[in-house]
């Protein structure tokens, strides 16, 4: 099996990919210039500020004064980003100096997110009454964890492994996520090196993955790439618990709820209802790879033994699955499974794709606090 690292871009990573049309039409929406702006380096971000409400171009010369010599790094990382993403524009001033301006779509929308004004991006459910299903936090937190488990959807991934099968590492049914799988005409698919670094990943990291995949092949499925991040964007500004109208939405944007709501990103009681409530997983996941951890559901749960013995205390398939991809399954109970790290399951693993660090990863954040407790005394 051919070894490849799993890339997996952040949201700046992300945006300084995208064509400077598309950039520009994003920044017409206050939600996307807040999220952008929430994500820069602190020093970019005090840049950003110091120009937001000046009408003229400042001197590019002047720009050098604001760090110290010894932050010169620190600096210029900076005016690469900025400059990356569009944010700083390079424009000559009389007398031949060059000058540096805000992107001037990016300022307006900017303003209007720090400081209000614009329209809503959500019609408001009063007009729907109250919601006699309403869900709280914990349900849509429980929700959230379901769906992207065991939701088969359009990823592909998040079906169980086979128990019986741990060995094969085979999938129960056809991939349609080319990068993670490969087949054989007259084979059931096989995960990749890929597709085992991404099951190793935090549920952070894998929403990401999914949505900058799903990103990529939006426009040739006749979607609107800038509706649709725009989209993601505002999810991040909505508030957890709180409902939301689908009213105006266009066609293609109706669909794209509905993926969401497939892979728990959103709960919607039935494809048809006039209001959906966005879940903690769509909430965070404007912040990337770089943002933090949105395993709210995940507490820890394995146990390690200094033997290498493994005491996993869940009946989830997918995360006995997981351990199963490194360690040999010796018994399982209702609620526990016991598993043995062996050489020959590690060494497996390696010519997978699966590296030392990335199981080590994968245990220590999913450790039972008895761990934690003996590791902090």
């Amino acid at each position: 099996m051919q070894r490849e690292k799993l890339k997996c871009k952040n949201l700046h990573e992300y945006m300084r990919s995208l064509s400077p049309s598309i950039l520009d039409k994003l920044y017409n929406h206050p939600a996307t210039c807040l999220a952008v702006f929430r994500e820069l380096p602190a020093l970019a971000q005090s840049y950003v500020m110091r120009l937001l409400f000046l009408d003229q171009p400042l001197p590019q010369a002047a720009v050098t004064f604001w760090v110290k010599k010894d932050n010169q790094r620190d600096h210029d990382e900076c005016m690469n980003i900025l400059m990356g993403l569009r944010l700083w524009h390079s424009q000559q001033l009389p007398g031949g100096l060059q000058g540096l301006v805000l992107n001037p779509i990016f300022k307006e929308n900017l303003r209007i997110a720090l400081l209000g004004g614009g329209k809503p991006w959500a019609d408001d459910t009063s007009q729907l009454g109250p919601d006699k299903h309403a869900r709280d936090i914990p349900s849509l937190d429980k929700y959230a964890m379901e769906r992207w488990e065991v939701g088969r959807c359009a990823l592909g991934l998040i079906a169980h492994f086979s128990l019986a099968q741990y060995g094969e590492q085979r999938l129960t049914f056809a991939p349609t996520f080319p990068p993670l799988f490969h087949s054989e005409a007259s084979e059931a698919p096989c995960i990749t090196s890929a597709g085992f670094q991404f099951l190793l990943l935090d549920t952070s990291s894998q929403l990401w993955y999914f949505m900058l995949q799903y990103l990529q092949t939006a426009e040739s499925r006749n979607m609107d790439l800038v509706e649709i991040l725009s989209f993601v964007f505002q999810l991040s500004f909505s508030t957890l618990g709180k409902d939301y109208s689908v009213e105006g939405m266009s066609d293609s944007l109706l669909t794209f709820l509905q993926h969401l709501r497939e892979f728990g990103l959103v709960f919607q009681r039935k494809r048809k209802s006039r209001r959906f409530y966005p879940t903690r997983l769509a909430i965070n996941l404007a912040s990337g790879v770089s943002g933090s951890s949105v395993d709210v559901h995940r507490q820890g749960f394995i146990v390690v033994e200094t033997n290498y013995r493994i005491y996993a205390y869940t009946d989830s398939e997918l995360q006995l699955a997981l351990i199963a991809l490194f360690s040999e399954m010796l018994y399982r109970f209702p609620n526990m499974v016991v598993a043995q790290l062996s050489r020959e399951s590690v060494q497996q693993s390696i010519a997978n794709g699966i590296t030392a660090e990335q199981i080590i990863h994968f245990l220590r954040t999913r450790a039972h606090s008895v761990m934690m407790k003996e590791v902090s005394h």
